[in-house]
């Protein structure tokens, strides 16, 4: 699942047109019987559709009113999201990439559903990484909807012919890494390739190790890259980085993206989205395999980002009937529905113990939903630091006060 670029439109605009909706109020929404839904065009798939056509009906049954669903994409969809909120002419429920949410719930985009969160299935056992992006300020505004979780993508045959195994510890996968560096180490081969500046796949090892980005505290956010457990799980990152991957230390993961790399068969595995096996090259789908990234305790999976989407009710929309086919298409059933085409589903309830993304997706972690969130990393604050640690410029400590501060800063800045 690729990673869903935000899009930039300034807070203090966006908060206005929010606040002109709920002072002016919505002409006709709360007096149909038909509801707009946006969903991304993911979900017309010839697979995906009849889930969709079974949770209208659904709807339906339920209330008596109708599902209109207009399909977006992912590039233009929250460019024609402001323009409905400027417009006063919201859609009753819309989707939105995990990402996406913060901007929006902090600028009052969507409806508050807290006092009706235990009306939808499995609301008790959402998956904690994807269920984080719909909350703010304690509060729940958007319904977690389906992930998508990132694995080891690696080569079975040379793992074969260096004897190694699927590990099951952090210490395991050095080691096989090295191992395949010493069977198959020709010029720019990386057991395990790594772009240096991956942070999604560097802040995996700070939480394994008990540690976060940020936290709020007393109302104010507090940079915690700098405490002594983050500080572990970014030591415990670059001793890995070292022994296994023989990628830039200063690029991101899509200079060159690593399934490139794997295809001109410069790399023993690769770590990112489980979609990533489609891209592997013709000459190595037969022999790619997939596993969890281990934790270093042993047995345990690495906490990873997930992607995904949650559906949300802006503001303005019917709530009762926005919240009702959120309803049917979150049920149960829909979820069980689309697990079965490959899906990952919004709640640990239904995992599956054999299915390797669903597995990895059991621990996760997401970003800080706070409203300037966006600028760390248009800053490049997380980045800027792998790359001071990997080349040395700075200590692991050094370079994590200076993250923690800077990311404190940022988050604070009104």
């Amino acid at each position: 699942m690729k990673r869903r670029k935000l899009v930039a439109v300034g807070f203090v605009a966006l908060a206005a047109l929010v606040f002109a909706i709920a002072a002016g109020g919505v002409s006709g929404a709360n007096k149909a019987k038909s509801i707009t839904i946006w969903l991304q065009t993911d979900a017309q798939a010839a697979n995906w559709a009849p889930i969709v056509a079974a949770a209208n009906a659904q709807f339906q049954k339920d209330t008596g009113a109708t599902a209109n669903v207009q399909y977006q994409s992912w590039g233009t969809h929250l460019q024609k999201f402001d323009a409905t909120l400027a417009g006063g002419n919201t859609p009753d429920v819309i989707e939105m990439g995990n990402t996406e949410m913060t901007k929006y719930m902090a600028a009052g985009a969507f409806q508050d559903l807290t006092a009706d969160k235990g009306t939808f299935d499995n609301s008790s056992t959402w998956l904690a990484g994807l269920a984080a992006s719909g909350r703010y300020n304690g509060h729940l505004y958007g319904v977690p909807y389906y992930a998508g979780s990132r694995v080891v993508t690696y080569r079975t045959d040379l793992f074969k012919k260096a004897g190694i195994k699927v590990p099951t510890s952090l210490a395991q996968f050095t080691t096989d890494g090295q191992a395949l560096l010493k069977k198959f180490g020709k010029k720019g081969f990386s057991p395990v390739y790594i772009a240096g500046t991956d942070w999604y796949f560097a802040m995996s090892f700070v939480f394994d190790y008990g540690g976060s980005i940020a936290s709020r505290v007393s109302g104010k956010w507090k940079g915690a890259l700098d405490t002594k457990k983050s500080i572990a799980g970014l030591t415990a990152y670059k001793n890995f980085f070292n022994a296994v991957s023989r990628a830039s230390k200063t690029t991101d993961e899509a200079h060159p993206n690593p399934y490139d790399v794997y295809a001109q068969g410069l790399a023993g595995s690769i770590v990112g989205p489980a979609w990533y096996s489609c891209c592997v090259g013709k000459q190595y789908t037969a022999v790619t395999g997939q596993f969890t990234v281990p934790s270093h305790v042993k047995g345990q999976v690495m906490p990873g980002f997930l992607g995904g989407s949650d559906l949300a009710v802006p503001v303005g929309a019917n709530k009762s009937l926005g919240e009702a086919w959120i309803r049917a298409y979150t049920s149960n059933a829909s979820e069980k529905a689309l697990e079965g085409i490959g899906n990952i589903p919004n709640t640990t309830s239904l995992f599956d113990n054999s299915k390797i993304n669903e597995r990895a997706a059991a621990r996760s972690w997401f970003v800080p939903t706070a409203k300037n969130w966006v600028n760390v990393e248009n800053e490049n604050i997380l980045r800027n630091m792998l790359a001071e640690i990997l080349t040395n410029k700075l200590t692991v400590k050094q370079a994590a006060q200076a993250a923690s501060d800077n990311i404190a800063s940022i988050l604070n800045a009104s």
